[in-house]
């Protein structure tokens, strides 16, 4: 039988009791204050601070056995929301969650309110089972689910008469029939709710995902990925057309990748989106990384390091030549450091050019340059062209062969700083990487500087944040005497961060600079463990150490930075 089923209420003044919030006096005393009064123990209490109305409202729900949850956007099934109106849920300050076996778990504030229960599960012929959750989450929650529902509904107008066929295996659409789907404001307007959504959300990249049957929306958010949302599959290849059409690029050819450019307004700044197509079995996957240069930070002190190494790495940058290399994989932040540091060195007396691929934010007074493989304008080809544009500091996206690597070295030999990336886990594999290129170790050991390896790592959410004290398995972890006690940080998970308790990221820096004892080494043509050994023995502080004085800070967990640092111990 459908409805609400009323459960039992245990007796306010012992929960109280057994969670240690009053005493047996006091208990006596509210009981007395209730009698003269008039008023509801639960007013009371409120009246005389002892708790705060969001704390009555989780004791209530525990008076009737209803449990308190932390309302978060993962917990809401978007497809069971609409089974409530919003201006139903906006009166009743309930939120549905989700349904199982016909039975509608339902969010609310306030826990003594049968009759609104009794109305829900009239509405929606389910039988409801209440859950408490803060009023503030539950009316941003209603304000965030409805509005997703209302934007979809918007962007789906008339998609009933675009004649919009299923797309099958072998069976493809004719491409005017794409092209002019791609120029309906359905598209056009779904397209559109997918780049706000994801820049909004600070999202670094876009992955579009056609699938057996569904078309999957994903962003990636300070390093994992999130489902953005899913739109009806027979709306993939006419919002991947649209994205062609913005980047400039052939919407017929749908058999080999392509890469293009897509310039977008939105909140009255412009944002480059740069596009990347792959043929897959179900269709064309799309990805966009996104350079919104109000979220980067261009500025060495903002960045994340630690002060000594700051110091250090500045004072590298003022040599009048040599060479920097930032080592770190794909996604760890390495040209966000480039662009810092070459910011920092720009100024009027400087000759500062720069070889990318691609060029990701547009700097005043830096002369930037795009790489083009296609017409053989690559980094060893374009830097030896560079080095007859009379510059003092060079900078190089990436090292991958061993002629660019040549190349920049002789150009740091010979007056000029060179800065660029290599893909290496840690600074120390940085040296060996350049060996194994074929680079004569004299030629290693006489320009470079030093290498800094890095990642990012998230940092715990503001909003979520909690502190516990560190076990003694964690204390060893850190490197501290068992007997003190420490406190750390770690989020709980809300709406505020995607239910993962971290929002935002910082740097972790790792810095060899080189001195006469490390010089002497590589001249040897040393391997990765032998370089390792000797920097134990010179007391050399790591990735992993540089990570766990974050988490001494209470601005990271010990777990992000083991899931950040697990490459450098194998």
């Amino acid at each position: 039988m459908k409805g609400y089923r009323v459960p039992v209420r245990k007796k306010l003044g012992e929960i109280l009791l057994n969670k240690g919030r009053i005493s047996p006096e006091e208990l006596i005393n509210l009981l007395h204050l209730q009698k003269e009064s008039g008023k509801p123990l639960g007013q009371v209490l409120v009246e005389h601070k002892i708790v705060t109305r969001e704390e009555l409202n989780q004791i209530l729900g525990d008076q009737l056995g209803i449990p308190h949850v932390w309302l978060r956007k993962g917990v809401v099934d978007p497809r069971i929301v609409h089974v409530l109106p919003k201006d139903k849920a906006l009166q009743y300050q309930v939120i549905p969650l989700f349904c199982v076996n016909g039975k509608l778990t339902l969010a609310t504030a306030d826990p003594y309110t049968p009759f609104i229960f009794k109305e829900v599960s009239r509405i929606t012929n389910m039988e409801i089972l209440p859950v408490v959750c803060r009023t503030d989450d539950i009316l941003d929650m209603i304000n965030e689910c409805y509005r997703e529902e209302m934007d979809m509904a918007e962007v789906m107008t008339d998609l009933d008469t675009m004649g919009i066929e299923v797309m099958q295996v072998g069976k493809e659409k004719a491409i005017s029939e794409i092209a002019e789907m791609a120029e309906g404001s359905p598209v056009i307007n779904l397209t559109n709710l997918i780049l706000l959504k994801a820049i909004r959300e600070r999202a670094s990249d876009i992955h579009l995902e056609p699938q057996a049957g569904a078309f999957r929306v994903r962003a990636r958010v300070d390093g994992l990925l999130y489902e953005l949302m899913s739109p009806p599959i027979e709306m993939h290849p006419a919002v991947v057309s649209r994205l062609k059409v913005m980047a400039n690029l052939d919407i017929a050819e749908r058999r080999i990748p392509q890469d293009g450019r897509i310039q977008v307004m939105v909140d009255g700044s412009i944002v480059d989106l740069r596009f990347s197509s792959m043929p897959t079995i179900h269709g064309e996957k799309i990805v966009l990384r996104i350079l919104d240069q109000r979220q980067s930070i261009l500025d060495l002190n903002q960045l994340g390091f630690h002060p000594e190494v700051l110091s250090m790495f500045k004072t590298l940058l003022k040599r009048p030549y040599g060479l920097i290399l930032v080592c770190g994989p794909t996604g760890s932040g390495k040209t966000t450091t480039l662009y810092s540091a070459i910011t920092m060195l720009n100024v009027l007396e400087k000759n500062i050019i720069t070889i990318e691929d691609p060029v990701e934010y547009q700097l005043k007074g830096i002369n930037q340059n795009q790489v083009k493989e296609s017409i053989g304008l690559n980094f060893a080809r374009f830097l030896k062209h560079a080095l007859r544009q009379d510059p003092d500091i060079i900078m190089v996206g990436e090292i991958r062969d061993r002629e660019t690597a040549e190349i920049a070295i002789q150009a740091s030999l010979t007056g000029h700083l060179v800065l660029s990336t290599l893909h290496t886990n840690d600074s120390a594999s940085a040296v060996t990487r350049l060996l194994e290129m074929g680079i004569e170790p004299y030629l290693v050991s006489s320009a470079l500087l030093a290498p800094l390896a890095q990642r990012l790592v998230r940092t715990v959410c503001s909003g979520c944040k909690t502190t516990y004290y560190a076990p003694r398995n964690v204390l060893i972890d850190l490197g501290l005497d068992e007997s003190k006690t420490v406190s750390l940080v770690k989020g709980r998970g809300c709406s505020v961060c995607l239910d993962s308790g971290f929002k935002g990221r910082t740097a972790i820096y790792e810095i060899l600079e080189m001195d006469d004892s490390l010089r002497a080494l590589i001249l040897t043509n040393p391997t990765i463990d032998v370089l390792q050994r000797h920097l134990r023995a010179q007391g050399h502080r790591t990735l992993r150490d540089a990570g766990m004085t974050k988490v001494l800070e209470g601005l990271t967990t010990i777990e992000e930075i083991t899931r950040a640092t697990t490459l450098d111990s194998e």
